[in-house]
C-alpha cells in the first residue's frame, strides 16, 4: 500500500473483498472484485477449524434450548421457572477429536434470573447440552448433577437499583476539560500534534491502528513507526478440569470476534466530555452492513501527568524551574465478550511513546457449589469461594498484539540487550562490580523468542540502515508491562492450540497470510495455524520487514472484591524511542489551555 501510495499508478488500486461463508456445513473462501461486482474464486476449505460464530446462529442455538423437552423437565426438576432462564453459547475447543468426528458445534449453558439481571452469577449447573450449528439441532443432552442455586441476593450492580450509599466525593466540584480538541479526522486518517495515524474497524481485531508516523522537528518530515497493529487474539483458558468446566478455552477474537462484541460507547462515562466518535461497520450473516455507532472514541488526556521536569538550585542566585505537562492521545474501544469486557486503548504521546493499555472488568464467570463458606471446602474447587454457592474459577488471559513495526522504514532487526554483571580488578577501583550491555542482534525466528524474566533483557526494533548523527542505530524499544506466560503443559490440547502464549516475545518475517495466531479458523481449532507452527520455519529476520508480536497475560486468581462486577484491572505495554531522535524531540511543546470556570463550581481552595 505504501509503495503504491508513493508511486504514480497508471490505474485505480484494484478493490477485493475476501469473504468466508457457510454454505451447505461447507466453509468457502471466496474472492470478490467490488469493482466489477464478480466472484474471482470460491474455494471450500477442507482444513481445520471453523469461521467466527455469528450473533445470528448464537442467539438462535440458545433460544432452540428453551423449548427442548428434556432441557424443560430438568428446570423443572430443579424448580425453577423457565421464564427465568436465559442462555448463552459457547465454544467447545478441540481435545483431540479426529476431524471426522468434528462438527461445528457449540454449548449451550442457561442461567437463572429470578432477582436479578446478573445472569453469570447464578448458572443452572450439571447440564450439558450440544447444538450443531449448522443444521441448528440439539445433537447431545445430558443432566449430569444438581448444585445449588446461588443467591440472587447481593448480585445486583445497576445504580438505580443499588440500596447501599453513594461513595462520597473529595470535593463537589467537576473536572474541567480543555476547550475544543487539538485532533483532526478525516475520514479514518487522524492527526494530532506530532502525530497522524489511520484507525479502522475489524469485525475479528476490532481497532486497527495502522500508518502511524511521527513528525521529526530537526528532519522536517513524518517519520514511520507501525505499518499495522491490533490485537490478533484474546486467548482465555479456565483453570476447571471438571465434565461441565473443561473444554473452556476461549478464543474471543477468532471465536467471537472483538469488533463483533463491541458495542456503542457511552459519552461522559465511557469517554470524556471532549471525545469524538466514529463508527464502524461490519458484513452480517445476511451479508448486509451493520453499523455500529459510537464504536470508537478518541480524545485528549490531560490528568495532571508530568511529560518531564527539573528543578536546579546549584547555581548562585538563580532558582530554575522547567515542567511541561503530558497532554496525550486516546484511541478507545470496548469489547463486551459475553461476561468480560475489555477496554482497549491506544495512546499517542508527543515524546514519540505509544503505550498500549487493556482493562479487564465486567462479570466473572462462576460456577456453583455446595458451600457458603471456605471452612466446609474438603475438595480441590478450581477457584475462590466469592459468596454463598459461588466460587469464581481460576483462569488466564491472553492478549497477542500483531505490531507490524516499520522504524524509520520497512527493513528492521530485533536487538536483545542483555544486561551482565561484571567484577573489577581489585586495583582499578574501589567498586567491586557494576553491569555493563551485551547486545545481540537476531539471524533467525529461533533466537527472538523471548520468556521474559529469565535474563535481564531489554528489547529492540532497530533500523540498522539508518543512524544518528552518534552513530547509534535508529530505534524503538518494547517495554512489556506484564511477564506473565502460560503455565498449562505443552501437551494439553489447550496449550497445542494456544502455542503462542509459550513465550511473551517473537519475531517473524512479514507475510500477509499470517494475521492470526491461534489460526484464520480458530473455532475448534488444532494448532496447526498458529504463530508457533509459523515460527518454527525459523526464517531469517535480519535486516527485513519483521512483525513483532508481543503477548500481554492476566493469571486472574479472583477475591471477592471482583463480585458481583469486578473493578478494572489494567495492564499493558510501551513502544517508545530508543535513539530515533537526536535529543529530547518535546523540549519545547504547547501548554494546555487553562481549566474553564464551570457555573455553579466551586474551586478547591475556596
Amino acid at each position: 500500500m505504501i509503495n503504491h501510495s508513493s508511486s504514480k499508478p497508471k490505474k485505480d488500486l484494484p478493490r477485493m473483498s475476501f469473504i468466508i461463508t457457510r454454505i451447505n456445513e461447507e466453509t468457502h473462501e471466496i474472492i470478490v472484485d467490488i469493482s466489477t461486482k464478480s466472484i474471482v474464486s470460491d474455494k471450500v476449505y477442507t482444513g481445520h477449524g471453523y469461521p467466527v460464530l455469528t450473533f445470528e446462529e448464537q442467539t438462535s442455538a440458545s433460544s432452540l434450548v428453551l423449548t427442548y423437552p428434556p432441557f424443560l423437565r430438568s428446570i423443572e426438576k430443579r424448580k425453577l421457572n423457565i421464564s427465568e432462564v436465559v442462555c448463552a453459547s459457547f465454544t467447545v475447543g478441540w481435545f483431540g477429536e479426529k476431524k471426522k468426528n468434528v462438527k461445528r458445534n457449540a454449548k449451550i449453558l442457561c442461567f437463572y434470573l429470578d432477582g436479578t439481571v446478573n445472569l453469570y452469577a447464578r448458572p443452572i449447573e450439571g447440564v450439558t447440552i450440544v447444538v450443531n450449528l449448522d443444521v441448528m439441532k440439539v445433537t447431545e443432552y445430558t443432566d449430569r448433577l444438581t448444585v445449588t442455586m446461588p443467591k440472587a441476593e447481593g448480585t445486583e450492580y445497576r445504580k438505580a437499583k443499588l440500596k447501599l450509599p453513594l461513595l462520597t466525593q473529595r470535593s463537589k466540584g467537576i473536572t474541567a476539560i480543555q476547550d475544543g480538541r487539538g485532533f483532526d479526522i478525516d475520514g479514518h486518517s487522524v492527526r494530532w500534534a506530532n502525530w497522524k495515524f489511520h484507525l479502522s474497524y475489524d469485525m475479528r481485531a476490532g481497532s486497527v491502528i495502522s500508518l502511524a508516523s511521527i513528525y521529526d522537528q530537526e528532519k522536517e518530515k513524518f517519520r514511520e513507526l507501525l505499518y499495522k497493529g491490533f490485537v490478533s487474539e484474546l486467548f482465555v483458558p479456565y483453570m476447571d478440569p471438571s465434565e461441565e468446566w473443561y473444554y473452556k478455552t476461549f478464543f474471543d477474537a477468532g471465536e467471537y470476534g472483538l469488533g463483533l462484541c463491541a458495542f456503542p460507547l457511552e459519552p461522559y462515562k465511557d469517554c470524556p466530555a471532549n471525545a469524538v466518535f466514529m463508527d464502524g461497520y461490519y458484513a452480517g450473516q445476511d451479508g448486509t452492513p451493520v453499523q455500529v455507532k459510537n464504536v470508537f472514541c478518541i480524545f485528549e488526556k490531560y490528568a495532571g501527568d508530568i511529560m518531564w521536569r527539573h528543578t536546579e538550585t546549584a547555581i548562585p542566585g538563580q532558582f530554575i524551574r522547567e515542567v511541561r505537562e503530558e497532554v496525550s492521545l486516546i484511541v478507545r474501544m470496548v469489547s463486551t465478550v459475553g461476561n468480560y469486557d475489555y477496554i482497549i486503548d491506544w495512546e499517542f504521546k508527543q515524546s514519540g511513546s505509544v503505550k498500549v493499555e487493556v482493562g479487564l472488568t465486567g462479570i466473572l464467570e462462576v460456577k456453583a457449589a455446595e458451600y457458603p463458606h471456605k471452612d466446609q471446602i474438603e475438595e480441590e474447587i478450581y477457584g475462590t469461594l466469592l459468596a454463598d454457592y459461588t466460587v469464581g474459577v481460576y483462569h488466564d488471559h491472553f492478549l497477542t498484539y500483531h505490531l507490524d513495526l516499520d522504524v524509520d522504514g520497512h527493513d528492521n532487526s530485533f536487538v536483545k540487550s542483555t544486561l551482565k554483571p561484571k567484577r573489577t580488578r581489585p586495583e582499578s577501583s574501589k567498586r567491586k562490580s557494576y553491569w555493563t550491555v551485551d547486545k545481540e542482534t537476531a539471524k533467525t525466528e529461533s533466537e527472538a523468542k523471548i520468556r521474559l524474566g529469565m535474563k535481564p533483557t531489554q528489547l529492540f526494533v532497530v533500523n540498522p540502515n539508518k543512524k544518528t548523527k552518534m552513530g547509534n542505530d535508529v530505534g524503538y524499544h518494547l517495554i512489556p508491562g506484564s511477564q506473565t506466560g502460560s503455565l498449562l503443559s505443552d501437551d494439553d490440547y489447550a496449550q497445542i492450540r494456544g502455542a503462542f502464549t509459550k513465550y511473551q516475545v517473537w519475531v517473524t518475517p512479514y507475510n500477509k497470510s499470517e494475521k492470526w495466531v491461534g489460526g484464520l479458523y480458530a473455532d475448534q481449532s488444532q494448532g496447526d495455524d498458529t504463530l508457533a507452527t509459523w515460527s518454527s520455519r525459523d526464517r531469517e529476520i535480519e535486516n527485513k520487514d519483521i512483525v513483532l508480536w508481543y503477548t500481554l497475560g492476566f493469571h486472574h486468581v479472583p477475591s471477592q472484591e471482583d463480585f458481583p462486577v469486578m473493578p478494572t484491572l489494567s495492564g499493558g505495554f510501551e513502544l517508545r524511542p530508543a535513539n530515533f531522535f537526536e535529543s529530547n524531540p518535546v523540549l519545547n511543546t504547547r501548554s494546555p489551555p487553562s481549566p474553564r470556570t464551570f457555573p455553579n463550581c466551586t474551586s478547591v481552595n475556596s
